[in-house]
């Protein structure tokens, strides 16, 4: 018997995979549960529906992070905090404070996790930041710490 698997089924198949499989297993474990249904051609026009549109929604989101990673390209964010003698800053400059200063200074809203940082950045000066906006979009910005 042929099941659309609705979840991840593990040494089965993963969520939207056409299985073959006896039809005492579809029955009384796979349609039971509700970790698939029976592949009817309804239910297969449906299936590759839902994959052509999660397809344009993916695309959607690339083509998006792909023009927000030009405009922030080589664009340099500047973050002012207290320093001492030396050029040490005190405390550090994370990547939640770069996010909030790429949203004031540039008008584009980047989450605090894409902010890739080895390590706080504790020094005055110029540093690279790499973003990472998609899994195939990474871009980089410079960031400025000043003294106040």
């Amino acid at each position: 018997m042929k099941v659309i698997l609705l979840q991840d089924v593990k040494s089965l198949g993963k969520k939207g995979d056409v299985v073959e499989v006896s039809e005492g297993y579809a029955r009384n474990m796979l349609l039971k549960k509700g970790m698939g249904k029976e592949a009817t051609s309804g239910n297969m026009n449906d299936l590759k529906l839902q994959k052509a549109n999660a397809e344009k929604v993916a695309k959607e989101t690339q083509e998006a992070a792909e023009a927000l990673g030009k405009e922030l390209k080589g664009k340099e964010v500047k973050v002012a905090v207290k320093a001492g003698d030396g050029g040490r800053v005190f405390g550090s400059v994370s990547s939640k404070e770069i996010a909030e200063e790429i949203k004031k200074q540039l008008g584009c809203e980047v989450d605090k996790k894409k902010i890739l940082l080895d390590s706080p950045i504790k020094t005055l000066g110029v540093t690279e930041v790499s973003i990472k906006l998609h899994p195939k979009v990474t871009t980089e910005i410079k960031v400025n710490v000043t003294a106040l």
